[in-house]
């Protein structure tokens, strides 16, 4: 008989860590109490959650929101706060959001800001505290980025405890994203190994909706709205020129979410790539001859492109930055030469114009959806430490908030499934054919757009 395949099983637990038993009655007095531990059954799908043994696994996760009895006497509590990695629409929100509740519901004795993300905590950079208000934090929504700063790159977690145990802080709150949440799990193991009775609650961040057990992440519906803009921007260029091709490179190391919601947002867009879809230029098949159907066709055409797509294509430098994270190549780069040097080939006159509006997209202040969406994050954080809930995330699955616990987040980073419906409805938008190098079995059929 065949041997039956071994599965690798992997570890979903999803109990919360906590400081110890709560006992102090809560403050708040105009709200229903969760259960301590209470739980709900949720049924991921493959785009919420990739995990190997398939879609529709049932899963019971801690249920967010405020418990009627604390671990913290929130008087006495002193919290601190800090943002790690690149910026994102919203983060400024979640810190007035997390101020606004500690101060006027917990009436917590301090709140302070860490400066420029992990570095704040080590002497060496001399990085000065900040005293969070709900006087100095009212009108942090308005601006984009963060007031606090941000750094990147792996700071030493003792060192980390060590200023947290030095400044008396109880709770603290960590906004950023898998690099992150990664060093939050090792803050979290030093903490233990100390035996020190320090909460530790993350709040992902990432503006390329790329992490685990994540819905969708906040300022992901901002950058999608200010991606469009681009996207009819560069219409506008392509249509204006005889051949003319407008290409928008949008924010997507390994996850192509934000071009693939953008893409469905705008129906201009005729090609987009992914890093999770291979292509290739040359070839009956490839980007460039389907360019060039479609230029002899309609005269215009428009490219959306995610940042990591394309990178079997290029040499790889083996370098990384200060996260960890490997040192792409520039995809834009190698599309506008190897476009312009196809159509001088073929003597086809052709426009290319180019667009990034990365940064812009970044830096701006989150819109209403993505503000509501973070005010809810900050409160439910606040809501897990003053519970003595630790090691653990704010994350709304299916539209409820719940606590995932840090290994599971940390586990691997969300990519598009790209043999799922939502890849399906965003290639019948494009109307672009295979482009893939290997053809996966059930993948989308190509649609053709006139």
């Amino acid at each position: 008989m065949p041997k039956t395949p071994t599965v690798k099983k992997i570890d979903l637990d999803t109990t919360i860590q906590t400081l110890g038993v709560a006992k102090i009655p809560s403050p708040l007095n105009y709200c229903r109490f969760i259960g301590q531990e209470e739980t709900l059954e949720l049924r991921l799908t493959e785009e919420e959650a990739d995990l190997s043994m398939g879609s529709g696994l049932p899963m019971h996760f801690e249920k967010a929101g405020p418990r009627g009895k604390l671990y913290f006497d929130s008087s006495k509590v002193k919290c601190a706060i800090v943002t790690c990695g690149g910026l994102c629409p919203g983060i400024n929100d979640v810190i007035r959001a997390i101020v606004m509740d500690a101060y006027h519901h917990y009436h917590v004795a301090s709140v302070i800001g860490i400066r420029y993300g992990l570095q704040g905590f080590i002497p060496k950079y001399g990085h000065d505290i900040i005293e969070l208000t709900p006087n100095n934090v009212s009108n942090f929504h308005v601006f984009g980025g963060t007031e606090l700063g941000s750094s990147r790159g792996p700071q030493a977690p003792d060192e980390i405890v060590d200023a947290l145990e030095r400044m008396n802080v109880g709770v603290l709150f960590m906004i950023g994203g898998d690099g992150t949440m990664k060093a939050a799990a090792n803050i979290v193991k030093e903490i233990r190994s100390r035996n020190s009775r320090i909460s530790v609650i993350g709040i992902p961040k990432t503006i390329d909706n790329d992490i685990n057990f994540v819905g969708k992440s906040f300022g992901f519906d901002t950058a999608v709205e200010k991606a469009t803009e681009a996207i009819a921007c560069a219409h506008v260029e392509a249509v204006g020129a005889y051949n003319g091709i407008g290409i928008v490179k949008l924010m997507g190391r390994e996850s192509g979410f934000i071009a693939a919601q953008a893409t469905l947002a705008l129906k201009e867009v005729n090609f987009v790539l992914v890093p999770e879809s291979p292509f290739t230029m040359e070839g009956p098949d490839g980007l460039l001859a389907q360019l060039e159907k479609r230029l002899r066709a309609r005269h215009h055409a428009v490219i959306v492109v995610a940042e990591g797509a394309g990178q079997h294509l290029c040499e790889a430098s083996g370098r990384t930055d200060a996260s960890g994270n490997p040192v792409l190549c520039d995809i834009s780069s190698l599309l506008i030469s190897g476009i312009k040097d196809h159509f001088k080939n073929r003597n086809m006159e052709a426009t290319v114009k180019f667009i990034d509006p990365s940064y812009i997209i970044r830096s701006v202040s989150a819109n209403a959806n993505d503000r509501v969406y973070c005010g809810f994050l900050g409160q439910n954080a606040v809501h897990a430490a003053m519970a003595g809930k630790t090691g653990m995330v704010v994350s709304r699955l299916q539209s409820r908030f719940v606590h995932v616990p840090l290994e599971l987040v940390t586990m691997k980073r969300k990519k598009l499934n790209i043999e799922a419906d939502y890849w399906r409805a965003v290639i019948e938008s494009t109307g672009q054919e295979s482009m893939t190098v290997h053809a996966l079995p059930g993948s989308p059929c190509p649609i053709r757009k006139d």
